[in-house]
């Protein structure tokens, strides 16, 4: 079962190598590990009851890519093959989070219950994370305990492989506030900043990950691998790695929109934008420099495309009574032909963590995949599914070409 990786509801592969009673999708024979830095967060808790509520057959997968036609002969770990386990500087337990989510519309009601066996198992894989207040650990002992409970939960559940996803808080843009540019805010811990000489806590996890040998994916803005010390690491670490921060909503919306008026040949005037939202985001974006790494990726998309990025701010709203809810506004000004303006409205609403979830289960197979056929490096093809992806192309559509053909034949024939 998921979050388990012992006998349960769809769990054992059988004796075929096509993973059992699932998707039935063609497959190696074994267990693949989902480390989620963040694993008490809402993202982490929907992908977890998302997950075993899928191979319970309660849902269908809706927004997951790697369930469609296109990779429907690719060699992907089946979803009941993936064991959850993680990093966390909270203490709710999971069965209790997704209560609170299921409360505020995010899960289902009655889903909790329904998967609490699966979230309960799941829960008691995630470690502590850190730093939190007063811990005094330097950056070498927290990477070597942190690879240290990679290594375990490897070898504890017999998994053929693990990938680790970062799914916590939104850090600080690097050099915000702090000369050195390497003070980001710590995992989690509101106003506390590292010293300028140590490691943000997303590159700590990330350093930690290429140690104990695992892929690595960085669903956040967060410095993660991009960390000036530990990008020669990640290109000689013969390792697959992915990012960074997901495309879920508004710049989504923004890399189908924005190639749609370069190709017509009309020029963007202004391109202005809110996002109102809760939860966890809200308060950890409610930091200017927070807002500031979130913005750049969004921001990247409209300057990739359009060859310049356009007049407009984007603001960042906290909104504490939306929870985990979100609300994405944008207004963009176009001139057409012989002068005239034309002006677009779009309002994006919905769940932030029911729009992650499904990509991050999409990424841990994907990735998985790679790493089982021997790809190492960054995967641009997986840009598709992030606002700063390394490399590939900036339009949605021909990002989703480079994941479902290019890549999708490179799995295919790596494992032929």
């Amino acid at each position: 079962m998921p979050g388990t990786g012992e006998a349960g509801r769809g769990n054992a592969p059988d004796a075929s190598g096509t993973g059992g009673t699932g998707t039935g999708r063609p497959g190696r024979t074994g267990r693949t590990g989902v480390w989620l830095i963040g694993a008490r967060g809402s993202v982490a808790t929907t992908v977890i009851a998302g997950c075993a509520a899928l191979v319970a057959g309660l849902h269908e997968p809706a927004g997951m890519v790697t369930e469609s036609a296109a990779f429907a002969d690719v060699p992907l770990p089946p979803l009941e093959s993936l064991v959850f386990g993680g990093h966390d500087i909270t203490s709710c337990p999971l069965p209790k989070r997704a209560e609170q989510l299921a409360a505020g519309g995010v899960l289902p009601h009655g889903l909790p219950r329904s998967v609490q066996t699966e979230l309960a198992a799941a829960d008691a894989e995630i470690r502590p994370g850190g730093p939190g207040p007063g811990d005094t650990r330097d950056d070498e002992t927290l990477i070597a305990s942190f690879a240290a409970d990679l290594r375990t939960f490897r070898s504890t559940h017999a998994l053929d492989r693990v990938v680790v996803i970062n799914v916590a808080s939104t850090e600080a843009a690097p050099g915000a506030g702090d000369s050195a540019g390497h003070g980001l805010a710590a995992e989690r811990v509101p106003g506390e900043r590292l010293a300028a000489d140590r490691l943000p806590a997303s590159s700590r996890y990330a350093l930690a990950a290429l140690r104990a040998g695992c892929a690595y994916v960085n669903f956040t803005p967060s410095t993660g691998l991009h960390h000036p010390l530990l990008q020669d690491m990640a290109r000689c670490s013969g390792l697959p790695y992915a990012g960074r921060d997901g495309k879920t909503g508004q710049t989504l919306l923004r890399s189908v929109l924005a190639p749609m008026m370069a190709q017509r040949a009309l020029t963007v005037r202004a391109w202005s934008g809110t996002n109102l939202l809760g939860g966890g985001d809200g308060a950890a974006l409610a930091d200017p420099a927070a807002a500031a790494a979130k913005n750049a990726g969004k921001a990247a998309v409209l300057r990739d495309t359009l060859g310049e990025l356009p007049p407009g701010d984007l603001h960042i709203d906290n909104v504490p009574a939306l929870g985990d809810w979100k609300t994405a506004w944008d207004h963009i000004a176009v001139d057409g032909f012989l002068g005239s303006r034309v002006i677009l409205q779009t309002i994006w609403q919905g769940c932030d963590s029911a729009l992650a979830a499904p990509l991050v289960l999409d990424l841990a197979r994907l990735v998985a995949a790679a790493h089982a056929a021997g790809l190492s490096g960054p995967l641009p093809e997986l840009g598709f599914y992030f606002k700063d992806p390394d490399g590939g192309p900036a339009a949605l559509a021909d990002q989703y070409t480079a994941l479902t053909t290019t890549f999708a034949t490179r799995l295919r024939e790596a494992h032929a």
